[in-house]
């Protein structure tokens, strides 16, 4: 997976509260076990009217050729409802690299983070401000750096800065592309002397 260090793009916003896993992706498409492919139908029954591909909601984000950009900022208690990790899949398919929210729930941010899509948790005045500068000016440049655990943006007036938490092996894997096993290969060295320094007792 590419590493995620700073992201500089504008945002696609979705203003609903407790989206859950099977509005970000319908059971009927959970049939693929690989990761590719999915985020063709990402948001699939909002963004089509009766899941007809020629129908598209113009109302609906997604569809609004306004909003473009590798950051989806949506409402409180985003991804909420069953565990399917296909959810993750599907946002980073499509080509969103950041999810901004002022709450995730707790397995889809697991799932996000493992599949190298930031959640990235603001306060609910940051959020309310950043869906009113988009809907205002559509090409509101968000910038997001991973080293300094902030987010900022041009708001209305000001400029709207926060900082966002994030476990400190998450951290290292997305800076550095790694996955789980990526992580144990890059402290091999360490590993090896560490078992050199304290050699397992045999007990035979």
């Amino acid at each position: 997976m590419k590493a995620i260090k700073k992201i500089l793009s504008t945002g696609v916003p979705i203003n609903i509260e407790n989206i859950d896993t099977d509005q970000i992706i319908p059971a009927r498409f959970l049939k693929a076990t690989n990761r590719e492919g999915f985020g063709k139908n990402l948001f699939r029954d909002w963004r089509y009217e009766n899941d007809d591909e020629t129908k598209p909601r113009k109302d609906f984000a997604l569809n609004d050729p306004r909003y473009s950009g590798k950051i989806l900022v949506a409402g409180k208690n985003f991804g909420c409802g069953s565990s399917r990790e296909h959810a993750a899949w599907a946002i980073k398919d499509y080509g969103f690299d950041v999810v901004v929210s002022s709450f995730f729930a707790d397995i889809f941010k697991n799932n996000a983070l493992n599949n190298f899509c930031l959640p990235v948790t603001v306060s609910d005045e940051f959020l309310k401000e950043l869906f009113a500068s988009i809907d205002i000016r559509p090409s509101t440049q968000i910038q997001v750096d991973l080293e300094s655990q902030s987010i900022h943006f041009e708001g209305r007036d000001v400029t709207v800065k926060e900082k966002f938490e994030i476990s400190p092996y998450k951290k290292t894997c997305l800076l550095n592309g790694y996955d789980d096993i990526d992580y144990l290969l890059s402290m091999k060295e360490e590993i090896t002397a560490f078992e050199k320094k304290s050699p397992i007792p045999n007990t035979i």
